[in-house]
């Protein structure tokens, strides 16, 4: 990874649309070499995929939750269950596992608190091992970006 890859990588994070010839040229590179460079990131596993950012508001999907979930539960088996339960809600948008007070920490989009309710009670019944979850409404969305911090 040197200066072109960094910089190629920034480029492409702020619009994965740029024409090849204008990232090349923005990077100072011929065509040719920087095509090079951008496949054997995407080889490499830099770039996972492009794809398009979409607008939740205008989608009617305004509503983000945080939730914070303990579990009863924390052998591996149960795990990889309630992995592929929660993964298979197209509402939750991010999952991670935690260290702290909470397990898990789901982002959950949808269009309103009924659409919330409705995820809400489809988690409860068809997961087991759940001993808390706490729901945070976002009141306003101050900063997003899927964009990594590249450094220079």
């Amino acid at each position: 990874m040197d200066t072109f890859d960094r910089r190629i990588l920034a480029l492409l994070q702020q619009d994965a649309t740029l024409a090849l010839k204008d990232l090349a040229e923005a990077v100072n590179l011929s065509t040719t070499p920087c095509w090079k460079r951008v496949k054997r990131l995407e080889e490499e596993g830099y770039i996972r995929a492009r794809v398009a950012l979409l607008d939740g508001e205008r989608l009617g999907l305004g509503l983000s939750v945080f939730v914070q979930i303990k579990t009863q539960r924390h052998d591996s088996r149960w795990l990889a269950r309630f992995a592929e339960t929660v993964t298979a809600f197209e509402e939750v948008v991010e999952f991670y596992r935690m260290s702290g007070d909470w397990d898990y920490l789901l982002r959950v989009v949808v269009a309103d608190i009924n659409a919330y309710d409705r995820f809400y009670k489809k988690l409860i019944t068809s997961t087991e091992g759940l001993s808390d979850i706490t729901s945070s409404f976002a009141m306003e969305q101050i900063k997003y970006s899927t964009a990594l911090p590249l450094g220079g």
